[in-house]
């Protein structure tokens, strides 16, 4: 089916095809910031752990690629976000485990909880109060999070705040607060230019979405903010859009899926390359970003390349999330999807429970 252009600029269109409105959730991301600072005191968590792992999984995990972005390569310990059951054999009580469910019910974090309880491991949990996460916690700290009804990919900065808070008390994330407070305001700038009501040819997300429309999109981004967003972009785009893409992280994906320019899909004018960057890039990621726009040129490939501003990681992490984020909703309203359903991950959830019972 051709994408109809003209439905980015109908607002009663849009909103008759966002019911649950996903939008409105996505513009609420400053707000998150804003309550997620307000509800999270000085924390009080000890020395500085050796390790610390977070928890959790889909778009609860997500908070936990933030944090490895924002504390960056000179982070002083190991971060490691673990999407899984259980935790690795390595985890002792030297380490911090920080357990993320934004329902408070996740079948593998209550379990990596418990692995976490039963070693004797320092622990934090994050998600909703009075939950079986925090029963599962045993006494631990708890930070409370009120999503407000929205889904766990639209909450992220109601859980990534208090998991960065997290990180200043440990000393990966020094200045956490502050730089919160700054990407909140980056927050509700992008939401203002991007919103249903700003016109195509003023609108980048919507601009974006109509970019990838019709094609794969293949989204490449450097370590640290490109490659944290250039993930978060693709499932934004399944679950929302209910669409498949290609993330990649520079340089890897010059070894590997850039060859993808050379076959039939390409040839097709089927791939839709989006490079993802941040402002403050090493000199290595610079060229990068640089030849892969260059390689998309020769091959014939359509690109964007987006860049990430503002005075620190978070900042410029957030008005990057924010603006994938629109533009994800705004695809899947080009393609007819309504973007907040997600039936095949309930309809697996609800199968698994019923072969465990």
């Amino acid at each position: 089916m051709t994408p109809d252009p003209t439905l980015l600029d109908d607002v009663a269109r849009l909103r008759a095809g966002d019911p649950q409105d996903m939008l409105g959730a996505v513009a609420s991301a400053g707000a998150q910031i804003r309550d997620g600072l307000a509800m999270v005191g000085d924390l009080d968590l000890g020395p500085r752990p050796r390790a610390l792992v977070v928890a959790g999984m889909g778009g609860s995990a997500a908070s936990g690629d933030v944090l490895v972005a924002a504390a960056g390569s000179a982070c002083p310990i190991p971060l490691v976000v673990h999407r899984g059951p259980g935790l690795p054999a390595w985890v002792g009580p030297e380490d911090l485990v920080v357990g993320l469910s934004c329902s408070g019910t996740t079948e593998e974090t209550l379990a990596a909880v418990a692995a976490a309880v039963e070693r004797k491991t320092r622990l934090v949990t994050i998600g909703a109060p009075d939950s079986p996460l925090e029963i599962a916690g045993a006494g631990a700290p708890h930070l409370a999070v009120d999503a407000g009804g929205r889904q766990p990919r639209a909450s992220l900065w109601s859980l990534a705040t208090p998991l960065l808070l997290v990180g200043e008390a440990v000393g990966v994330t020094p200045g956490a607060r502050a730089d919160l407070a700054a990407a909140a305001t980056v927050l509700d700038a992008v939401a203002a230019v991007n919103g249903p009501a700003i016109e195509t040819s003023s609108n980048r997300a919507k601009e974006l979405a109509l970019h990838l429309a019709g094609g794969l999109p293949v989204l490449w981004g450097p370590p640290g903010v490109g490659a944290t967003v250039a993930n978060r972009f693709a499932c934004q785009i399944a679950e929302n859009a209910k669409q498949p893409s290609m993330p990649g992280v520079l340089s890897e994906a010059h070894h590997n899926q850039i060859v993808s320019f050379d076959g039939p899909t390409a040839r097709a004018d089927g791939l839709r390359l989006v490079v993802l960057a941040d402002d403050d890039e090493p000199p290595a990621s610079v060229a990068r970003v640089e030849q892969s726009q260059i390689a998309a040129a020769e091959a014939g490939v359509p690109a964007v390349l987006l860049r990430g501003s503002g005075p620190d990681p978070v900042s410029r992490l957030a008005g990057l999330i924010a603006l994938v984020d629109f533009a994800s909703v705004y695809l899947a309203l080009l393609g007819g999807v309504d973007p907040t359903p997600v039936a095949a991950i309930e309809s697996l959830k609800a199968r698994l429970a019923e072969a465990d019972s």
